[in-house]
């Protein structure tokens, strides 16, 4: 039975035919958990918790700086010193009080990192640095949950589903499929060393929400099996074409990687 809150809160996507009460409620039901409550995470989470998902975790362990405020613009200068999930979950409560908002204000590795995942439908990684990622992902295809994901480079910006059927019916890629090591320590710079365009992971975050409203909903088709690519000085997209590699170690027909690793250790990051 829906409120009247509701119904007033979600009138304008419920009146989609490919959504409709239905839908609304399938997005009640669900529940996701999305990895970084930084410059990805923000525009993430604000539009799951806007749009209705029943429970939404979020998994960080920074504290607000004022250098994130010019694209982390759930934060104000107030939260500044603040624990990001715990300021984050505070004003998210704001934004939807009819969602369950979980914080987790821990730092992810490989003996929380099935504990805290497993309880949620599908996972979002907003993280920012490549050993969150590997774990992530090989978390991810552990416990068999579809997994969004997004990264941000200065002016550049990757959106991709991975471990989720693609239109032939086939298991996606994961991305150990696309990226199977870690890169070598220094080789990649982070945004805090090579800078970030402010509004980029506003564009590519809301492309993830969308990706993960999709899953959820069953609806259109899921970016599995594509890479999307946005160049945000030319104003251009490109889609390209990814396969799941069937020699994968975390997710091949014979994989030989059966326990998650700290790649913080293996990469020397």
């Amino acid at each position: 039975m829906w409120t009247k809150e509701e119904l007033d809160r979600y009138h304008r996507q419920m009146i989609l035919p490919q959504v409709g009460p239905e839908g609304q409620e399938r997005l009640k039901r669900s529940s996701v958990v999305v990895v970084g409550a930084g410059g990805l995470g923000v525009p993430v989470l604000q539009y799951l918790v806007a749009a209705g998902v029943g429970r939404v975790g979020l998994v960080e362990m920074d504290r607000v700086e004022v250098s994130n405020l010019h694209r982390q613009v759930l934060y104000t200068t107030e939260d500044v010193g603040k624990p990001k999930a715990l300021a984050a979950r505070e004003r998210l409560l704001a934004l939807n009080p009819l969602v369950e908002i979980v914080a987790h204000p821990v730092r992810l590795t490989s003996e929380n990192a099935l504990e805290i995942l497993r309880p949620y439908d599908l996972i979002v990684d907003a993280s920012d640095n490549f050993p969150t990622r590997y774990l992530v992902n090989d978390a991810a295809v552990f416990l068999n949950k579809p997994l969004v994901f997004g990264a941000i480079y200065q002016f550049d910006g990757q959106v991709v589903v991975f471990h989720h059927p693609t239109e032939e019916g086939e298991m996606g890629p994961c991305y150990r499929c696309l990226f199977p090591k870690p890169p070598p320590p220094g080789s990649v710079p982070s945004c805090a060393e090579a800078g970030v365009f402010g509004v980029l992971p506003g564009v590519v975050g809301s492309l993830m929400a969308a990706e993960a409203l999709k899953v959820l909903l069953g609806l259109g088709k899921p970016l599995a099996g594509h890479l999307l690519l946005y160049d945000a000085l030319e104003g251009a997209f490109r889609k390209l074409k990814t396969r799941r590699n069937p020699a994968c170690p975390v997710c091949g027909d014979q994989p030989t990687q059966r326990e998650l690793i700290d790649y913080e250790a293996f990469c020397g990051l």
